[in-house]
């Protein structure tokens, strides 16, 4: 799928249904929006004016200029794609006025990314704008019939039309989405947000039509941060240097956002700028974890922090830093989980650094560290469980343990029935298979017929890796151990041509310059060797010491001057400060403060429990039977809490004589009752909707050093007694080990 479709598809493959709404009163009972089920996603409290997110300019209808100024605000953060923050900022405008068309515009173009939300809140957010369209100028209805044309799919056709990217339903919508943008465009000759979503709406078909729009902006505007955004994404993977001039532009004007921080990335790592790419993809995961610490959010609520994380643990293999690498993939796993998602989506934190994890190990050869199920807790689901046998099959042979990795291989061809329905991962599945069988053959001896199957996954892996190298879903280039292959087997004119195969795809490639300095050597092409010393040296004079691959090099006997042969200068990875950007790692977050009330009037705060865990509530009342439901279920672990140091402690807006009330009734409790008659806690804690004023479900988990480190807030309260009583564990583990650490650090200093 083109990325430019990427944003707007989602809506168009979910069938309509209109949301139900409740009563205000109802709504407060069950902790839903009285707005509908539209409103039951997304942010729950009141934006804050945010800096350095760029600035694009977008006038609309207001009677109110703070209106406009949120509007703005929305407007900057969808050109970079922040989508859940854009999403706050239309919220406050309709907040402040509630009739006013663009606002529901701006929540349908925030939500019309799959992961925004998607579902029929798109379609319902549009349609709302449409009632309204006769309260705007031209040039608004002219937008708010542009995102109709695409949201709302064709009645005419079924939903399962739509599916298909080449299906003549969907390509009729977006024909008809592109024919407003440039109805807009041509109307409109000062409108540059209109030439901005055009070139959105046109990125990768006809590159150089769009370049040309992005030039007519950056004309008006040389800041804009669609026009630099959109330029990235335009010419990724295709001319990735027409992106350079944009891409330090990018993240210089939008210094607060990490997509804006990571797209220059892709470009970077495409034309093998790595010390700029590990620039661009720090910074990102800097400002995502500064981001989640602000906003009392984790990692699993984070796509873009683990897609973030990945990319830079990648990058870092491709500079010989392995510890970096392997530091980044232990945060992911280490990282607190999700219930929901990180046992079946592919994309969760976890399943990040599990990938993370096995590839810098493989790569870098550290085979009982792979077989150690202690540092790659792989789970049991069908994606997990062909991973783990692949690369405990190759940890096997690298041991020399040739009828162990038989017997592992041997449990990879019965799973290839859960791959069958997606295309691209059954590719993997039986590239790994190919791959693995070749790798044995050779072990055994079969040279000849190993390096021939050998041959055939590198062409397979290589097609893959041109779909989709962001980092490459798979673990190696195996072009690269296809020229060892060569090497180990007296043949260096092959190596050569194996290793210059993979550099046309990973540029400046450690693993590929490093094996041709040694082909070179051996086909007594000094100067090559040189070349591809230069090269190497320039890429790893940061690398870890003691690399391996650069030993090999260096043992040819072959010397050369570092050299940079990327297409731009860079900046050194590891002598820029990046501390502005966020913190280097991901830590629980200090718990905000708590001064609530217990039933008899005495005031309580975390404080007093320090040296304890909390399970800190906030429900809604006596009256939620599903509050009570879940306080009770508490209650009922009580040993278990007590065995894991851990309190309970459950908030409300009821006075303390009302409390003291309920703990007659409810006797059974066994947690405490807590007074936050002003929701002032609630709000400190994120549990309190400012767009409808009313509380929120919220469950948290603080540690022993009063640090948050999981929680779950929204229209439901979270009820999973077991993932809770798991992520205690977790949470006592992390302090042992860092009292461990800390001990271990001051015994060494003295």
């Amino acid at each position: 799928m083109a990325y430019r479709d990427a944003w707007i598809v989602a809506a168009l493959l979910c069938p309509l249904a209109s949301a139900q709404t409740l009563s205000p009163s109802d709504a407060y009972k069950s902790g839903h929006s009285a707005h509908g089920a539209a409103f039951d996603s997304g942010p729950r409290q009141k934006p804050w004016p945010m800096t350095g997110i760029g600035t694009a300019h977008f006038p609309i209808t207001t009677k109110n200029p703070e209106v406009q100024k949120w509007f703005d605000q929305g407007n900057a953060l969808l050109h970079s794609f922040w989508f859940y923050e854009a999403e706050r900022s239309f919220r406050w405008c309709l907040k402040l006025e509630p009739e006013n068309a663009m606002a529901y515009w701006g929540l349908a173009v925030a939500n019309a990314d799959r992961r925004a939300g998607g579902g029929n809140r798109p379609a319902d957010f549009i349609r709302e704008a449409a009632k309204r369209k006769g309260s705007v100028t031209e040039r608004e209805r002219l937008y708010i019939e542009a995102w109709e044309a695409i949201l709302v799919p064709d009645p005419v056709h079924t939903v399962a039309d739509a599916k298909n990217d080449d299906d003549s339903a969907y390509q009729a919508q977006r024909a008809a989405h592109i024919r407003k943008l440039e109805t807009l465009a041509v109307k409109y000759p000062d409108d540059m947000e209109a030439r901005a979503y055009l070139a959105l709406a046109t990125l990768g078909d006809a590159r150089y039509a769009t370049e040309m729009i992005i030039r007519e902006i950056l004309a008006r505007q040389p800041m804009h941060p669609g026009a630099h955004h959109y330029r990235i994404h335009n010419w990724d993977y295709h001319e990735p240097e027409q992106a350079l001039v944009s891409c330090r532009a990018y993240t210089d004007a939008v210094p607060a956002i990490g997509h804006a921080q990571h797209m220059p990335g892709h470009i970077y790592s495409i034309v093998g700028m790595w010390d700029e790419a590990a620039i661009s993809m720090d910074s990102a995961t800097r400002v995502e974890k500064q981001y989640m610490r602000d906003s009392l959010t984790f990692p699993f609520n984070n796509w873009n922090y683990g897609h973030n994380r990945n990319y830079l643990s990648y990058i870092q293999e491709q500079l010989g830093m392995t510890e970096a690498a392997l530091f980044g993939a232990r945060q992911l796993i280490d990282a607190p989980l999700d219930p929901n998602d990180n046992n079946e989506i592919p994309n969760s934190s976890h399943s990040y650094g599990l990938q993370a994890a096995a590839r810098v190990l493989l790569k870098f050869e550290r085979w009982d560290e792979l077989l150690d199920s202690k540092l790659i807790p792989w789970r049991d689901i069908p994606r997990e469980k062909a991973s783990k046998a692949y690369f405990e099959t190759r940890a096997y042979l690298g041991k020399g343990r040739i009828s162990e990795a038989e017997t592992k291989l041997a449990e990879l061809p019965p799973l290839r029935k859960e791959f069958e329905k997606d295309n691209f991962r059954l590719r993997i599945f039986d590239t790994y298979v190919l791959e693995l069988r070749a790798r044995i053959a050779i072990a055994k001896g079969e040279t000849i017929f190993g390096i021939g199957l050998l041959a055939d996954a590198a062409e397979k892996e290589f097609a893959l890796q041109r779909e989709y190298a962001d980092p490459p879903f798979y673990p190696e280039a195996l072009y690269n151990a296809l020229g060892e292959a060569y090497l180990a087997a007296k043949s260096p004119l092959l190596a050569a041509q194996a290793f210059e195969k993979d550099l046309t795809l990973v540029a400046n490639d450690i693993f590929a310059l490093s094996g041709l300095v040694r082909a070179y050597a051996a086909l007594g092409e000094t100067a090559k060797a040189q070349n591809a010393m230069a090269r190497l040296l320039f890429e790893t004079r940061h690398a870890d010491a003691g690399l391996k691959l650069l030993e090999q090099a260096k043992a040819t006997g072959i010397t050369a001057v570092p050299r940079d042969s990327s297409p731009g200068p860079q900046r050194e990875y590891t002598r820029i400060p990046l501390e502005s950007y966020g913190p280097a790692k991901w830590e629980p977050y200090p718990a905000p403060r708590l001064e609530v009330k217990d039933a008899s009037g005495k005031s309580v705060s975390l404080e007093q429990f320090k040296g304890k865990n909390v399970i800190l509530v906030y429900y809604l009342g006596q009256e939620c039977p599903h509050c009570m439901k879940q306080l009770s279920d508490l209650g009922k672990k009580k040993d278990d809490w007590e065995g894991l140091e851990t309190v309970v402690l459950a908030v409300s807006s009821a006075e303390p004589s009302k409390n003291k009330g309920g703990l007659k009734e409810y006797g059974e409790l066994a947690v405490r009752l807590l007074s936050d008659s002003t929701h002032e806690n609630a709000r400190r804690f994120h549990s309190y909707d400012d767009f409808e004023d009313m509380e929120l479900h919220s469950t948290l988990l603080i540690d022993k050093k009063g640090r948050v480190y999981w929680g779950r807030l929204g229209g439901d309260p979270f009820t999973d007694m077991a993932f809770l009583e798991k992520q205690l564990g977790r949470m006592n583990e992390l302090v042992e080990a860092e009292g461990k650490k800390r001990a271990a650090s001051l015994t060494a200093q003295k």
